[in-house]
């Protein structure tokens, strides 16, 4: 058998002048001074509800992230989580990994180590900072951003839910092809809706503010990868393939709240309206992440908002997902593995039951660009590797995965692609605006 090619090197700040190290030095500690000032605007707020104690543990939390922002400016080593929540024993035993790795930089530290991990472990600290202080332990420093991103994409969401509840008068009557076209413009517009991601833009304004279904057009030259056929074939045959009591399942891995978040309902929705699946099981992240990323307080109330909206086809949405929710057609899942560090080539390891539970899904979707980076190991891959030989082992089921990219690494590409762009954009992999959905039909 010929050898495994090694893998390349980790995206890390220790590059000099890279897209990590430009997020490491100035779009973390700007997320963690934003952080401060939340907590700062809340302090009255933590007096009503809790008095002196809500005030004290303000303190605490303001102090223990001032501290976090000191280490991570100054480069100083990653250290062991004190706390005593439930994953805290695997983030100390993945430090103990990074620090024994054959090629690593002796003691991990903020801009030494992958960026991958870093980022993830500031975001694990920021909980930490609230999970140790009650009473203010509950408090969800990014929910004001996620609710603000999500009213100021009203004119969108509207649009959307529209569009899609028009579509639904004659779903019926729609022939394979026009199923097909359908699919694939609910597909588009769930991938442009990861734009709209707030850890992106350090927290400033990233709502969808026109109507995405007028320009799909227009951004069909900036998927570099289009696999939306495979996609299609594969949901077909499941269909045909299965006995009568066999239900098509797919999984979405989700990513941010707001639009994005409407987006993905809206396409789970059409795939069980479309009778292109029987259910759909959605992942969410079970603390406060990466900003914008979906909990499950954030996937329940963005329903509510919907149901309890005045305009009628926005709250006909919300109104039928609760009914999905309450069948149980759609499912909400929060495994922890989602907020750990490790790439998803570990998950079969590190959470042996998520694996299983993905395994018993016909399609994989993976929301955005921080499942992409923990799909293919956030490395300096070589643009025309396969997307397969990046997933290094991970086939739980065939996935794909839509993605802006936001961040240097991309694979799967054509010879000269990613080297034409380059020529006359290099910012091209960091500025969001290509994108790719990408399959990968398992082992």
């Amino acid at each position: 058998m010929a050898a495994v090619p090694a893998l390349p090197v980790s995206l890390s700040g220790r590059f000099k002048g890279s897209y990590a190290y430009f997020t490491i030095k100035d779009r973390l500690p700007q997320i963690l001074t934003k952080v401060i000032d939340t907590l700062h605007r809340h302090k009255n707020e933590f007096f009503e509800e809790h008095g002196e104690k809500g005030v004290e543990a303000e303190k605490r939390a303001i102090s223990f992230l001032s501290k976090l922002r000191n280490e991570l400016q100054t480069d100083k080593p990653v250290t062991p989580l004190e706390d005593e929540l439930p994953d805290a024993a695997l983030w100390n035993k993945y430090l103990d990994y990074q620090r024994n790795l054959p090629n690593g930089n002796g003691e991990p530290s903020w801009f030494q180590s992958p960026w991958l991990y870093v980022e993830c472990y500031m975001y694990r600290r920021i909980h930490a900072a609230l999970a140790q202080n009650p009473p203010i332990d509950n408090f969800d420093v990014f929910k004001e951003g996620k609710a603000q991103n999500f009213f100021e994409s009203q004119e969108a969401i509207i649009a959307l839910c529209t569009y899609f509840q028009e579509l639904l008068k004659n779903i019926k009557d729609l022939d394979e092809k026009q199923l097909q076209e359908e699919l694939f413009k609910l597909l588009q517009v769930s991938l442009w809706g990861n734009k709209c991601d707030l850890s992106f833009s350090a927290g400033e304004d990233s709502s969808q503010k026109s109507s995405p279904l007028q320009s799909l057009e227009n951004m069909v030259p900036y998927i570099l990868v289009d696999d939306m056929e495979k996609v299609w074939s594969l949901l077909v045959n499941a269909k045909k393939n299965g006995t009568e009591r066999s239900n098509v399942r797919v999984d979405i891995i989700l990513d941010n709240a707001g639009f994005e978040l409407v987006s993905d309902l809206v396409l789970a929705d059409f795939l069980l309206l479309s009778k292109l699946a029987d259910e759909v099981y959605f992942h969410g992240k079970s603390i406060p992440w990466y900003v914008s990323d979906t909990t499950k307080h954030d996937f329940n109330w963005t329903i509510r908002q919907l149901g309890s909206a005045n305009h009628m086809w926005m709250s006909r949405c919300g109104v039928n997902w609760e009914g999905n929710l309450k069948k149980g057609v759609w499912v909400f899942l929060d495994h922890m593995f989602w907020t750990l560090p490790h790439d998803f080539s570990n998950m079969s390891e590190v959470a042996p039951d998520l694996y299983a539970e993905l395994q018993k899904s016909n399609l994989l979707l993976f929301k955005g660009d921080l499942n992409y980076r923990k799909l293919t190991g956030d490395r300096k891959w070589e643009y025309t590797v396969p997307f397969h030989q990046a997933l290094n082992k991970f086939h739980p089921a065939p996935l794909c995965s839509l993605r802006t990219l936001k961040c240097d690494t991309q694979v799967g590409l054509k010879p000269g692609q990613g080297e034409q762009i380059q020529a006359s954009e290099p910012e091209w992999m960091v500025s969001g605006k290509y994108g790719v959905i990408q399959f990968d039909a398992g082992l």
